[in-house]
C-alpha cells in the first residue's frame, strides 16, 4: 500500500532481475523483456552527466500549453503505443454515446451536426470516437431516409498545442479508406474534420454553434496545480508527496478539492454557452468508488510515483526540493462530488451517469482477483501512466532521470499487484442542456 517500500537506509536498490526500463519493455503480453539499470549503476552514469541534468532541471514549474500533453509520436513509451487503457473506456462509452448522439439528431435535425471531442490526444482512439458517430448518424440517415443528404458531420479535435496533432492529421488518409470499406452498403454522411488547439478551459467556440460534445479520460487533469502547496516563506505544504497520500494535511486535499470544483464548475459554465438548445455531453474521467479522499486508485498510482521519486532521492539522484516542489494537476473525484456541481451549476439535465472498472493492467481482461504475472503487469501500468505523465515529469527534474524512475515504478507497481489486484474507476456523465 501507499506506506510501503520506503527507500532504504543502506546500499543501493536494485531493480530485480529481468525488471524492465521504461523504454524497454513491450505493451503487449510475452514482449520482450530487458534488464534495467540499477539505481547505483543509474547514479555512476548519471554524474557522468551532471552538467546535461543540471541544465534539464534549471526550470522548475509546467505550463499548461506546454507539458500537459501526452507523450508524443509513435515510439515504445508513445501515448498512441500504450493506450488501451482509453480504448477499454471508449468502448465502454458506446452504446450512452450512441444513444446521445441519436437524441440530438432527431431532436434538432441539423443540415449540418458539429461535434467537438475535447482533449483528443493523438493515435487510433481518437478515430475511434469520430468513426461511432459517422457510424451512428449513418444508420439512422438511412433507416429513415434511405440516403444521408439531410446531414452533414464537422468533427472538431480539441486538445493542448503540445499534442501531437501532427501524427493524428498523418492518420486521417488511413482512416477515410477503412471506414469507407466497412459499411457493407450503407452510405455515410459528408464529414469534415478539423483540429483545434486550446485548453477546455477557456472558450474554444462561439455561442451555441455545437450539437455534441465527448471528452474521454481528461478531466481528472486540473487548469493547473492548486495555489498555495507552495506555503508562506517557501515551505511545501505537501512535502515528500505528489497528490493527496494519507499523511497530507486536510489543507492540501481542500486545495486539490476547490481546484477541481472551480475548473469542473468552469467547464461546465463554457460548454453550456457553447451547445444549441437540446445539445448534449458526454464525459468520462477518473474517479473513485468511495467519498473518502484518500481511497481511491489514483492514490495508490501516484503514490507509489513518490515513492520511486524517493528513491532516486535517497540515492542522491534527485534533490529533495525537486521532489517537495512537484504536485500531479490531477484530481479524481467521487460521484457525489461530480453529481454536487452538476446540480449547483443548474446548467444540464443529468442524463446518465455511473461508474465502471478496469484492471490497472490494460492488457489483463481477467475478471478474478489473482495477477498471474506481477512483474509483467507492473511494466505494462507503468508504461502506460509514463506514456500519460512523462512530459510534465521531464519538465520538472529533467529527461535525464526517466528511463530509472520507471523502472523502479514498475518494480513497485509489481509488488503492489503481487498483494492486491486494483482496479481503476472511472465516471461516465451523460449531460443535456438546459
Amino acid at each position: 500500500m501507499l506506506g510501503e517500500g520506503r527507500p532504504p537506509r543502506g546500499g543501493a536498490t536494485t531493480m530485480g532481475t529481468g525488471q524492465t526500463s521504461g523504454r524497454g519493455q513491450r505493451s503487449g503480453r510475452g514482449g520482450d523483456h530487458r534488464e534495467g539499470p540499477t539505481l547505483g549503476e543509474g547514479r555512476r552514469s548519471m554524474r557522468r552527466g551532471e552538467v546535461a541534468l543540471k541544465g534539464a532541471v534549471g526550470e522548475v514549474g509546467w505550463r499548461e500549453d506546454r507539458d500537459l500533453h501526452m507523450t508524443a509520436g509513435d515510439g515504445e513509451t508513445s501515448y498512441a503505443k500504450n493506450s488501451r487503457l482509453q480504448e477499454k473506456v471508449i468502448a465502454k462509452v458506446r452504446a450512452i454515446l450512441e444513444k446521445a448522439t441519436i437524441q440530438v439528431y432527431k431532436a434538432i435535425l441539423p443540415k449540418t451536426m458539429v461535434v467537438a471531442d475535447l482533449g483528443c490526444s493523438s493515435g487510433s482512439n481518437t478515430l475511434l470516437f469520430v468513426s461511432t458517430i459517422i457510424n451512428t448518424i449513418a444508420a439512422e440517415t438511412n433507416k429513415q431516409h434511405g440516403d444521408c443528404d439531410q446531414v452533414e458531420l464537422q468533427f472538431f479535435l480539441n486538445d493542448l498545442p503540445g499534442n501531437d496533432f501532427n501524427l493524428l492529421f498523418r492518420s486521417l488518409e488511413p482512416f477515410k479508406k477503412s471506414i469507407a470499406t466497412d459499411q457493407d452498403g450503407q452510405i455515410l454522411p459528408p464529414y469534415y474534420i478539423s483540429g483545434l488547439p486550446g485548453s477546455f478551459y477557456t472558450r474554444l467556440f462561439p455561442n451555441q454553434t455545437v450539437h455534441l460534445f465527448h471528452s474521454t479520460c481528461c478531466l481528472h487533469w486540473l487548469s493547473q496545480v492548486p495555489e498555495g502547496l507552495q506555503g508562506q516563506g517557501g515551505a511545501y505544504v505537501n512535502e515528500g508527496n505528489i497528490y493527496i497520500s494519507t499523511d497530507s494535511s486536510p489543507l492540501v486535499v481542500k486545495m486539490f478539492q476547490e481546484q477541481f470544483y472551480r475548473d469542473f464548475s468552469l467547464f461546465l459554465k463554457l460548454r453550456h454557452d457553447e451547445l444549441v438548445s437540446g445539445g448534449q455531453m458526454v464525459i468520462t474521467f477518473l474517479s473513485r468508488k468511495k467519498e473518502d479522499v484518500f481511497s481511491g486508485d489514483l492514490n495508490h498510482l501516484l503514490g507509489l510515483l513518490a515513492q520511486s521519486l524517493q528513491t532516486l532521492v535517497y540515492e542522491g539522484l534527485v534533490k529533495k526540493e525537486m521532489l517537495d516542489s512537484f504536485n500531479v494537476p490531477m484530481y479524481a473525484p467521487s460521484a457525489g462530488e461530480v453529481m454536487q456541481i452538476v446540480k449547483e451549476s443548474e446548467l444540464f439535465d443529468l442524463e446518465h451517469i455511473q461508474l465502471g472498472e478496469d484492471n490497472w493492467d490494460p492488457f489483463d481482461d481477467s475478471i478474478d482477483e489473482l495477477v498471474h504475472d506481477s512483474v509483467q503487469s507492473g511494466a505494462n501500468v507503468a508504461k502506460y501512466f509514463r506514456a500519460a505523465i512523462e512530459p510534465l515529469i521531464a519538465s520538472h527534474f529533467g529527461e535525464a532521470i526517466l528511463d530509472m524512475l520507471f523502472a523502479e515504478y514498475a518494480r513497485r507497481i509489481g509488488e503492489h499487484l503481487e498483494k492486491e489486484k486494483t482496479k481503476h474507476v472511472a465516471i461516465l456523465v451523460s449531460l443535456k442542456k438546459k
